[in-house]
C-alpha cells in the first residue's frame, strides 16, 4: 500500500530529528579554519590554534607539564588568579608568564601586556585560565588577532568552539571590539614580565572557592559520598572550607569596595554552605533518598547563588 505523501515527509522528519539528537554535538563540529584538538590525559580543552599558539586549562599535575613539553612548548601564559607552579614549569624546561584577568573582560593595557608577553617570549606558547575555557580562550584570541591576523569574527568564533559561556559578556565583548594597539601601547609594558603576579586577597579566595566547587562538584558525582576515584576529597571537610572562604572573604577589603549588597550575598552563600555541611554529615551517618533530595535541592541553591552572583559581579563589563 502506498503512504500519502504527508506522512512519508513526516517520517522522515522523524528520522531526521532522531539522528540529531543522538548525534555527538562537540566543540571540533564548530572550530575555526585552522584550529585543531588536542588529545591530552592530564589537561582538559586543549587545542593548537596556530602554529605557535597552544591553549587549555591548567597544568594541575606534573603529567600535565609533562604533556606540555611533548608539545614543545616554551612559554606557559597563566592568565588565571592562581599562583603559577613554576618549579613545575622549570623542571620541564618552562618558563612562566602570569598576567590574571578578570571574567568581565579584558582592558587594553592587559591586551598590550599579552601581546606584548606573545611576541617577546620563546614560542611555542601554551595560554591557560583554570578550566581553559573562559578567560584563557578569550586571552588566546587577543594573541592570534594580534599576532597571527584573526579577524574578531574568527575570535568569537573561537570562543564559542572553546565553550566560552555567553553569560561573560565582557570577553565576548573584548573580542568583538578588538583593535590592535599602537607601537606607543606596546612599548607600556615592561619588557620582562613576572612568573608569579601579585594578586588581591580576594581573587586569592574566589580561585580557592572555585577550587572548592570543583571537588564538591565531584562530590555530588558519586552520591554525596567517598569515590574510589576520589579518595583523597572528604565531603563534610571541603563543605567546611568552602563556607570558610566566604567567612573570610566578607572580612577582605576588596570585598568591603564592592559594597553592602556584596557582602550580604557572601553571607547567603556562606549561610547556604554550612546548610550543606549540615545535610552531608547527616548523610553520612544515615544515607537516604530524602536526605538526598534535600542536599540537591541544597547543592542546586548553592550553584544557583554562585551563578547570580558571578553575572552581577564578575562576568559582564560594568
Amino acid at each position: 500500500m502506498r503512504l500519502p505523501a504527508w506522512l512519508v515527509c513526516l517520517a522522515a522528519l522523524a528520522i531526521t530529528l532522531a539522528l540529531q539528537a543522538t548525534e555527538p554535538r562537540t566543540a571540533l563540529q564548530q572550530l575555526p579554519h585552522g584550529v585543531k584538538s588536542i588529545a591530552t590525559t592530564n589537561l582538559h580543552n586543549t587545542f593548537q590554534l596556530t602554529r605557535n599558539v597552544f591553549a587549555g586549562s591548567s597544568p594541575a599535575n606534573e603529567g600535565g607539564f609533562a604533556e606540555l613539553a611533548r608539545l614543545g612548548i616554551k612559554t606557559i601564559i597563566s592568565v588565571d588568579g592562581g599562583k603559577p607552579n613554576v618549579e613545575l614549569a622549570h623542571k620541564y624546561g618552562m618558563r612562566y608568564v602570569h598576567i590574571p584577568h578578570g571574567y568581565d573582560g579584558i582592558n587594553t593595557n592587559v591586551q598590550a601586556q599579552l601581546i606584548k608577553a606573545a611576541q617577546l617570549s620563546p614560542e611555542p606558547l601554551f595560554v591557560h585560565c583554570h578550566h581553559g575555557l573562559h578567560r584563557g580562550p578569550a586571552a588566546a584570541a587577543i594573541i592570534c588577532m594580534a599576532n597571527a591576523g584573526w579577524s574578531p569574527l574568527v575570535g568569537e568564533a573561537w570562543l564559542k568552539a572553546a565553550g566560552t559561556g555567553s553569560n561573560y559578556g565582557g570577553l565576548y565583548q573584548t573580542v568583538r571590539q578588538f583593535q590592535k594597539p599602537s607601537d606607543d601601547q606596546l612599548r607600556a609594558p615592561p619588557s620582562r614580565f613576572p612568573e608569579v603576579a601579585k594578586v588581591s586577597g580576594l581573587v586569592d579566595t574566589m580561585v580557592a572557592v572555585d577550587e572548592g566547587w570543583d571537588r564538591l562538584k565531584a562530590v555530588r558525582q558519586a552520591g554525596y559520598q567517598k569515590s574510589k576515584q576520589h579518595p583523597d576529597i572528604d565531603p563534610v571537610h571541603e563543605a567546611v572550607i568552602l563556607w570558610e572562604h566566604y567567612r573570610e572573604a566578607q572580612r577582605l577589603p576588596g570585598s568591603v569596595q564592592h559594597g553592602a549588597r556584596f557582602i550580604e550575598l557572601l553571607k547567603k552563600a556562606e549561610g547556604e554552605a554550612r546548610e550543606a555541611e549540615a545535610l552531608l554529615r547527616g548523610f553520612a551517618q544515615s544515607p537516604s533518598p530524602e536526605k538526598r533530595q534535600k542536599l540537591d535541592r541544597s547543592f542546586d541553591a548553592m550553584t544557583k547563588r554562585c551563578a547570580s552572583c558571578h553575572q552581577e559581579y564578575r562576568d559582564q563589563r560594568n
